[in-house]
């Protein structure tokens, strides 16, 4: 999966988010997140999300940020 494809976190739904097995169930405490706090500059931030700690690790190509 090319960064075209991948799913970017900053502007994903719940729903969206969820459909990544490795995420899954956790889409709305990363928008919860991601609301409370602008958004996210890094994908390690995900390790800040309650219950994420190391579950978004090797998503890269599959979830990006965005244009940063």
């Amino acid at each position: 999966m090319s960064n075209d494809e991948a799913l970017n976190i900053n502007t994903a739904t719940a729903a969206e988010i969820d459909g990544i097995a490795q995420l899954k169930g956790h889409g709305f405490e990363i928008v919860r997140y991601r609301e409370e706090r602008g958004g996210f500059s890094d994908l390690r931030q995900l390790d800040e999300v309650p219950g994420l700690t190391g579950k978004a690790d090797g998503l890269d190509g599959t979830i990006t940020i965005g244009d940063a």
